[in-house]
């Protein structure tokens, strides 16, 4: 995306003719980053790998070296969420759960109700919603994202709960680990099972869809056409026969009489490999790992996830420079460090590329990001973790919101994911269009003014307690700088800055002092109501205001 383009289309001014793009948009590669370590950098590096940047995130970085940030956001020490509990009344279901007390977990109740199910998975997603809010100082929760986009999933599609529940529990306990067991473990994953008709691929009726996914989404990719064949994919399905699920145990296991126990031949694309047919009841493991080492001994494996990982957390655009300067490398650590992601995060995120000017400020937000992360970095305060009704009710209404911009979490579009990710040639820009902007802008006008309220519990920002975080709120020159410092990735102009200095919060006036007595009124004097109303109006329509301009949709 040219940042400046999408800036100007969202201000309705006119456009004006631009150079044409140079072949490259830098030279810049995995080298050591040795430069400034400020908050500039500090910010950026928070907002990729975590769901926005707190200021308390940013004071505890910042005073750590670059090095030891990253490798303390990669190395999460945090214990793992406690699981999503009952939040939802039975009514109406034929087999209630009546045996799971309110607020206790169901992830290892088994319950085959049509309609309990749809109300677990509906916690489910509140629950998710509430883990990404409380996230600890690490990456994990956005790798956790990462993963959902990359291994997709419906819900809606799964049914099962327990399932949707163990999948992605899978996936965040294994955010930071080796790929290749991911993979063997994913394929073999109840929720897969059922969603890409794993369980249905018998000897007598091949089913080709995950033996394709695997081959096109999940390792090899189809950047520059998919190098494998149809025969491939028919010889992978034969592999993959024979495995189901059990809904009393959650697992998934291997049926022998089901497994189709010819020898299957591959292409040229795989060296003419011929994976030998077994039978027994180990004949599913031993032919699975025979594919998954014949995948995993392709080049473009690596290439495939290290781009996946680029679009997540740098940029989309990914020409022949960035391929031979970061793709290219990179993947050559992912396959000398046995397919482990966290040395190919270590290099990305420390590298002069990843702190490049031309990688600040250029990656669209996408509706989680933009959701979770203005109600972290302005200090929501949500109820008593102990009140479980009320936060769950919150957490619900986010995560409708973010549906509404199109990011609906555990449910994405298809298996492929969300389009912002591989949709060329727009991708992030596919978040933005005329009905989802608005929508945007509704959410943190609304988190702004009224706030939303759930059980008689309200949340909403306190733009006045936030400012008071702020290194110098009663000068209204440094509060603005301050504020589009935590907000934006990139500054406004003077003229702009001193316009809206004059038109928010000096009322109309020229002298700073308009501001400056008005806020340290209301710091010494907070009962005094019409003051501290006053400077509270004026912080909040200053902060609404900038979340409304296109800057704010940038990270």
């Amino acid at each position: 995306m040219d940042r400046r383009a999408f800036l100007t289309v969202a201000k309705k001014i006119p456009a004006t003719k631009t150079p044409e793009n140079p072949a490259y948009r830098t030279n810049t590669g995995l080298n050591l980053y040795t430069g400034p370590w400020t908050e500039n950098e500090v910010i950026h590096l928070l907002k990729r790998t975590m769901f926005g940047a707190k200021k308390s995130d940013i004071d505890y970085f910042k005073n750590k070296s670059m090095s030891a940030a990253v490798d303390e956001l990669i190395n999460p020490i945090a214990a793992l969420p406690d699981p999503p509990i009952k939040d939802y009344n039975t009514t109406g279901a034929a087999v209630p759960d009546d045996n799971i007390a309110l607020g206790q977990t169901w992830v290892t109740d088994i319950n085959n109700d049509g309609t309990i199910a749809s109300r677990r998975r509906a916690a489910f997603k509140k629950w998710w919603m509430g883990v990404m809010l409380n996230q600890d100082r690490s990456i994990r929760e956005k790798m956790t994202m990462f993963w959902h986009n990359h291994f997709a999933t419906e819900s809606s599609d799964v049914g099962n709960a327990q399932y949707v529940y163990k999948h992605h529990n899978y996936l965040r306990t294994n955010a930071l680990g080796n790929f290749k067991s991911m993979v063997r473990n994913i394929t073999l994953d109840p929720a897969m099972l059922v969603y890409l008709n794993g369980q249905l691929n018998t000897v007598t009726a091949p089913d080709e869809n995950y033996a394709r996914e695997i081959q096109e989404l999940f390792c090899i990719g189809k950047e520059g056409g998919a190098p494998f064949t149809e025969n491939d994919v028919k010889a992978a399905a034969k592999v993959l026969t024979g495995w189901r699920n059990n809904a009393t145990t959650l697992s998934s296991y291997f049926t022998s009489s089901r497994h189709d126990s010819s020898n299957k031949t591959f292409s040229s694309f795989y060296n003419n490999t011929v994976i030998q047919g077994r039978t027994g009841a180990t004949a599913g493991d031993l032919e699975l790992d025979d594919l998954l080492n014949m995948i995993f001994a392709t080049q473009e494996t690596a290439e495939h996830i290290c781009r996946k990982i680029y679009r997540w957390f740098v940029y989309y655009d990914i020409d022949t420079t960035t391929e031979t300067n970061v793709i290219v490398p990179l993947a050559a650590i992912f396959r000398s460090n046995n397919y482990n992601i966290k040395p190919v995060l270590e290099t990305l995120f420390k590298s002069e590329h990843f702190f490049d000017v031309l990688n600040q400020g250029c990656y669209i937000k996408s509706p989680i990001d933009l959701v979770v992360g203005m109600c972290r970095e302005l200090n929501v305060v949500f109820p008593d973790n102990s009140d479980y009704v009320s936060n769950y009710g919150h957490w619900n209404w986010i995560v409708n919101y973010a549906a509404l911009m199109n990011q609906n979490i555990a449910d994405p579009p298809d298996v492929a994911g969300w389009k912002a990710y591989y949709q060329v040639p727009q991708f992030y820009e596919i978040w933005i269009n005329s009905d989802t902007l608005p929508k945007r802008n509704q959410f943190t006008d609304t988190m702004m003014l009224t706030g939303y309220t759930f059980n008689s519990k309200k949340i909403i920002v306190d733009g006045a307690e936030f400012a008071k975080t702020l290194s110098n709120a009663a000068n209204p020159n440094t509060l603005i700088d301050d504020l589009i410092k935590y907000l934006f990735r990139m500054d406004l102009t003077t003229a702009s800055k001193n316009q809206i200095k004059k038109d928010i919060l000096l009322a109309g006036q020229s002298q700073d002092y308009y501001w400056t007595d008005v806020w340290n009124q209301f710091i010494t004097n907070p009962s005094n109501i019409p003051n501290a109303t006053l400077a509270k109006n004026r912080v909040r329509d200053l902060i609404k205001y900038l979340m409304n301009l296109a800057e704010y949709q940038l990270a």
